[in-house]
């Protein structure tokens, strides 16, 4: 396994942005309907194996029942988010040639898509922390972290197959624990660290988090109707079915697409810019 060393970095390397790191299924082969393994539950009908195709993958690589996911039991496809891993793997990485059409390369094209989701979901984590004013004390090493992580994601199937991309992320964390600190500096709530709390059901109603450390919290079911969550650090915060209603997330550090999917909100939910409001709230 390895990493490689900044001084592999290309110049002048960059991301494109939050908006190549959104999902974008019509330019992917159903990746995620086949490369991923999942379990009878709450989230999914039925179970399925990692490599096996959905049976509501189509030919054309669109979900049978995109527009009924959460009644007919698959709530949990709709808070899975690929940060656009997808259809890099599909377009890119593999030329834009199918699974279906090289069946020889279909098991490394699962194999390569879930180290490339970590890669992606760190790029959006840094582009949010460029964007932060507070955070530009550490913009440079933000870049320099950017830049490298997009390098790495440019990577040919057989170099992202040999990635310690958990290495990788220990080293992006510690950019980002600092970006949540000067984020959070100005908040009297900072100093209520919650990170990795067992929050499950709590009862939060109106509760000013502002500034607060909820890293990886485990929010489930919490009711946070009207809480006041802005500049709060949301990085790996498990929200599923986390009442949202009248909440104020704008300015939250690190909140993701797939985590607000996952909750209950409504119309007075306040938002970051660059997420949207899911269709089910």
């Amino acid at each position: 396994m390895r990493v490689l060393s900044e001084n592999h970095r290309p110049a002048g390397a960059a991301s494109g942005g939050l908006e190549l790191l959104r999902s974008d299924c019509g330019n992917c082969f159903g990746l995620c309907c086949v490369a991923l393994a999942f379990t009878a539950s709450s989230d999914f009908a039925i179970d399925k194996d990692a490599g096996t195709t959905c049976p509501n993958l189509q030919q054309d690589y669109r979900c049978g029942i995109h527009t009924r996911l959460r009644p007919s039991g698959f709530q949990g496809c709709t808070g899975y988010d690929c940060f656009g891993a997808g259809q890099r793997v599909s377009q890119q990485t593999f030329g834009g040639h199918s699974w279906r059409e090289d069946a020889g390369t279909a098991q490394q094209m699962f194999r390569v898509q879930p180290v490339m989701r970590q890669l992606h979901e760190l790029l959006w984590y840094l582009n949010q922390a460029l964007a932060l004013p507070a955070a530009r004390p550490v913009h440079r090493e933000v870049r320099n972290l950017l830049a490298h992580t997009e390098q790495l994601a440019g990577l040919e199937p057989e170099a992202l197959l040999e990635l310690d991309v958990a290495a990788h992320r220990g080293v992006v964390n510690q950019v980002l624990l600092k970006v949540s600190e000067l984020v959070r500096a100005g908040f009297p709530q900072r100093r209520k660290d919650r990170r990795g709390a067992d929050l499950v059901g709590a009862r939060l109603k109106g509760a000013d988090l502002r500034g607060a450390n909820l890293r990886g919290a485990y929010l489930i079911g919490a009711d946070l109707r009207g809480a006041d969550l802005r500049s709060a650090d949301l990085i790996g915060a498990d929200l599923r079915d986390a009442d949202l209603r009248g909440a104020d997330l704008r300015g939250s550090v690190f909140l993701t697409q797939g985590q607000l999917n996952t909750a209950k909100g409504d119309a007075s939910t306040g938002l970051p810019g660059e997420l949207a409001r899911p269709s089910h709230w």
